[in-house]
């Protein structure tokens, strides 16, 4: 049920708090983005990668395995808070990689910057918050060099962290959680979940294809996994008011505690387990 790790924000505590939750997530899904990083070096292919764009970088995780991954290229990380980029540079300094990682604030739903020309568009779990994704995929279409490729992780199914049988009373509560947030999901983003191949086709990149990566860490979990599941459903739960039955959100309350014989910090049987796609194209 972790439906809520956008890039938009409405204020410093809740910059503060999405950024703690970002981290855990790179902690937590650490093999995850390491196979996807990996996956996009391979498709780059042996063309040398000058300059990275990462859109929507957050926290910077993927900025940072990027550059990494490609200890030649340049990454420009994009993002709207000014928050989350001081959290980048932090990071970037602290392992030596400042002067490979630049920043650059801004809403994409605003006109664009000016951004140089990069050889590899990167963008995870953002582009279905824009509010026009077919004219951001347009936008990063003219920044990539010809022969440039556009790698864009997105959502495939939600991450889930409770067994079906809570010991609560109340049976199949995460999937309610999910289809109350999906319903609201749905009219917010429309593209979120979806199928983003003809959106990438329509925008001009071609040879598109889309890789799913499961996700399925089973229990015991380690600490940092635990309090990612917390968080998760704290950050939930915020939207769920008036969306569930009482007993449902008492539940769900006893859940995300930080203590009790219920909360998901105690309990043994938390997995993660859900699903993310890799959509790429070339220009």
């Amino acid at each position: 049920m972790a439906h809520d790790h956008d890039h938009h924000h409405a204020g410093d505590h809740d910059d503060a708090v999405l950024a703690g939750l970002l981290d855990l997530d790179a902690e937590v899904l650490q093999d995850y983005l390491s196979a996807v990083i990996e996956r996009v070096h391979e498709l780059a292919g042996a063309g040398p990668v000058g300059r990275i764009l990462d859109l929507g970088t957050g926290t910077g995780s993927g900025a940072i395995a990027l550059a990494r991954r490609f200890p030649g290229a340049e990454v420009m990380a994009v993002d709207q808070s000014a928050d989350f980029l001081d959290h980048l540079r932090a990071k970037a300094k602290d392992l030596g990689l400042e002067g490979r990682v630049r920043t650059v604030e801004a809403n994409l739903d605003d006109d664009w910057p000016a951004l140089e020309p990069a050889d590899l568009a990167w963008s995870s779990m953002a582009m279905h918050h824009l509010a026009d994704p077919p004219q951001g995929l347009a936008r990063i279409y003219g920044l990539l060099r010809p022969g440039g490729l556009i790698a864009v992780a997105e959502i495939t199914s939600w991450l889930r962290f409770l067994p079906d049988d809570i010991g609560l009373g109340r049976p199949g509560l995460e999937e309610r959680c999910d289809a109350a947030l999906n319903q609201e999901h749905r009219a917010e983003m429309p593209y979120l979940g979806g199928d983003w191949g003809p959106l990438l086709a329509g925008a001009g990149f071609t040879g598109v294809t889309g890789q799913t990566f499961e996700i399925d860490l089973t229990a015991p979990l380690p600490p940092a996994a635990t309090r990612y599941a917390q968080e998760s459903l704290r950050r939930s739960r915020a939207r769920l008011d008036g969306k569930l039955a009482a007993d449902d959100l008492a539940a769900l309350d006893a859940l995300i505690a930080d203590d009790g014989p219920h909360s998901v910090l105690r309990r043994p049987d938390l997995a993660v387990r859900g699903a993310r796609t890799l959509w790429t194209g070339t220009r």
